[in-house]
């Protein structure tokens, strides 16, 4: 279906108003900013509501705007380029909002509410019926057209449907996959930070236990290096004792301390290569290559299907063979 455009001039305009509205959507919510917008610390924008929800994803022990309880601050990751931003007590409150992209927006929005001339498909004409506007989609063709073609033209015998519900329809579609596919990597890169969190937990769990150790160690000999030298000290004074007596009689006192201290035993030295942690080493070169390999299911739907539990209509019974393994 051939057709042409009448009023050229405002098709300039009208592709500028799309890129436009284009650096207007939240990465977020895949909408349109809604005011107040706040600017993180990388500069780009999101909506204060979907920065909270974010913030609150990645801090759910961080205390409410309205709590009494005086919170400390927290961090998430920036959805357009995953830069750390850390704020503070406040939350997103704290941050700046930008006046500018709402000022932006409410131009927008009065430019786009102007009627009739402000839209270029709205002088969408149809070829082979120049005074007739291209008002319907016919479903059968895929393509767009006008009612005398539908009624008089190559469609009379097509299903059709009114242009702007297709343009909805599909519009909305678009979005909502947008939006599946930023949710699904915003979970996967959950699990890699909740992931990384329980790895980094477990080193310092066995730096901790190394280095208790070694401070016990290091206080088990110094103690029995005190003991040793106040021995020795002692055993200096007693040879300059000048009554044989009193000399003989500590004598046998200080040889049976220098016997105790002799049999104290001490704990073992720490075994070659303790310190090293290169047990924690961890190869990710596999995972990142399956990481690559993400791409779009062709058939597949936005929904996960759902798994009978055993027992339920759809279930293998205690008859059937089940394969071994996961």
């Amino acid at each position: 279906m051939n057709f042409t455009v009448g009023f050229k001039p405002l098709l300039g305009d009208a592709h500028s108003m799309d890129n436009l509205e284009k650096q207007l959507i939240c990465p977020i919510c895949l909408e349109m900013f809604s005011k107040p917008v706040v600017i993180l610390p990388c500069q780009h924008n999101l909506c204060r509501k979907c920065a909270n929800d974010v913030f609150q994803a990645s801090n759910p022990l961080w205390q409410s705007r309205g709590s009494t309880t005086v919170s400390s601050g927290g961090r998430f990751r920036c959805p357009s380029c995953r830069h750390e931003v850390v704020l503070d007590r406040h939350g997103v409150y704290g941050l700046q909002r930008n006046l500018l992209v709402e000022n932006i927006i409410d131009i927008y929005k009065q430019e786009s509410s102007r009627p009739l001339h402000s839209k270029a498909e709205q002088h969408l004409m149809c070829e082979e019926h120049e005074e007739e506007k291209i008002n319907i989609y016919c479903l059968s063709c895929e393509v767009p057209t006008c009612s005398l073609c539908k009624v008089f033209g190559a469609h009379k015998d097509c299903e059709v449907a009114p242009l702007p519900t297709i343009y909805k329809r599909q519009k909305d579609n678009s979005r909502r996959q947008k939006q599946l596919l930023n949710q699904r990597f915003e979970s996967l890169c959950a699990v890699l930070e909740e992931r990384k969190g329980e790895l980094l937990q477990a080193l310092a769990r066995e730096q901790e236990e190394k280095l208790q150790r070694v401070r016990g160690l290091i206080r088990q000999y110094g103690d029995h290096l005190e003991a040793s030298s106040k021995l020795v000290e002692s055993a200096i004074q007693s040879m300059e004792e000048p009554q044989m007596a009193l000399y003989l009689q500590q004598a046998k006192e200080l040889i049976n301390k220098v016997g105790a201290m002799s049999k104290v035993e001490l704990a073992g030295r720490p075994e070659p290569g303790y310190e090293s942690m290169e047990q924690f080493t961890v190869r990710v070169e596999h995972v990142a290559e399956m990481l690559r390999t993400i791409d779009f299911q062709p058939g597949a739907s936005g929904e996960e299907e759902e798994v009978a539990p055993d027992g339920e209509e759809g279930s293998a019974g205690p008859e059937e063979e089940r394969p071994d393994g996961p």
